[in-house]
């Protein structure tokens, strides 16, 4: 039992980047009916600006200048790289996907993929190639109940991942411009005739996926502080394969999705090989979507609509 609680928090950890990631590949998709497959790298993005963000605040601690409580510099590194990160995601679809929305959706697919290359591209050549190491934000606590080790870290980045989840679903459900963003995602073209701007809701939609990417690269950074350019590429198709899982559409969905794949993963590498982990955990999700093709919460009427 101990073994098995163990293992279910390891998973919740890292199912926590999977959904944060999976949350802005399912609004996008839900929205615009497009895969922005720049977003993976968007998360790199988000964790490289919380990089910068925390590196100054400690230096400047450090020296004298600004003195701040751990916690405090936590706050400010996740608010200020999600602001940064934001302004990314949206200017990715101002000049790249906003020029190719009447286009046809490989188009859109295509140029994704460039973008997340020119996103690479961009850090190798401003930063190089050599690695970087995410500063040290909270003095680590480990704690032990019942025999299972949970650490003061983990337990904010899983506390914090559901919050934010959980966050989104409600402001998806409840605020006039997540009615707009649902009225969307059911029709896109009738949206615009009741005064609604495709163009605003576009940027929302793509500032708060980027948002929380950022967010989940804090996250990452924290738990696993070696950062390098090709970081979102794996994390961000597994994310991704959660978003499809979670059925589109639904926040909920792909945040439950995320936690899911994280699971699966955390508990078969728990019990095969490490060189067995991706092929059993997405055999099961083939099986999965073989019964479930519209994900755990997708509606049959987005059938009429995919790509």
């Amino acid at each position: 039992m101990t073994f098995f609680l163990q293992q279910v928090v390891n998973a919740l950890q890292w199912g926590s980047f999977y959904a944060l990631i999976a949350l802005g590949y399912s609004m996008v998709y839900s929205v615009l009916m497009l895969f922005n497959f720049a977003h993976g790298d968007i998360f790199m993005v988000g964790a490289y600006m919380g990089f910068f963000v925390a590196t100054g605040l400690v230096t400047l601690g450090a020296a004298g200048v600004l003195a701040l409580p751990s916690w405090l510099i936590l706050a400010l590194t996740i608010l200020m790289a999600m602001f940064l990160t934001s302004l990314v995601g949206m200017l990715v679809e101002r000049v790249g996907y906003r020029p190719l929305r009447g286009a046809p959706r490989a188009s859109a697919a295509l140029t994704g993929l460039m973008i997340g290359i020119i996103l690479q591209t961009g850090n190798l050549a401003l930063l190089g190639a050599r690695r970087q190491t995410f500063p040290g934000l909270i003095d680590v606590t480990s704690y032990k109940v019942a025999g299972v080790i949970v650490s003061n870290k983990a337990l904010i980045i899983i506390t914090l991942s559901i919050l934010l989840t959980l966050a989104l679903h409600q402001f998806v459900r409840r605020t006039k411009w997540g009615m707009a963003m649902r009225a969307m995602a059911y029709d896109f073209a009738v949206v615009p005739l009741m005064g609604v701007s495709i163009n605003t809701i576009a940027l929302l939609t793509f500032g708060l996926g980027s948002a929380l990417a950022a967010v989940a690269g804090i996250f990452f950074g924290m738990a696993y502080p070696v950062l390098e350019p090709y970081m979102g590429l794996l994390v961000g198709w597994k994310a991704f394969v959660a978003a499809i899982l979670g059925g589109r559409g639904s926040v909920l969905g792909a945040g439950l999705a995320g936690f899911l794949l994280g699971f699966i993963e955390i508990f078969v590498a728990a019990v095969f090989p490490s060189t067995l982990r991706d092929v059993i955990a997405y055999s099961i999700i083939l099986v999965i979507l073989t019964f479930r093709p519209y994900g755990f919460f997708g509606e049959p009427y987005s059938a009429q609509l995919r790509l």
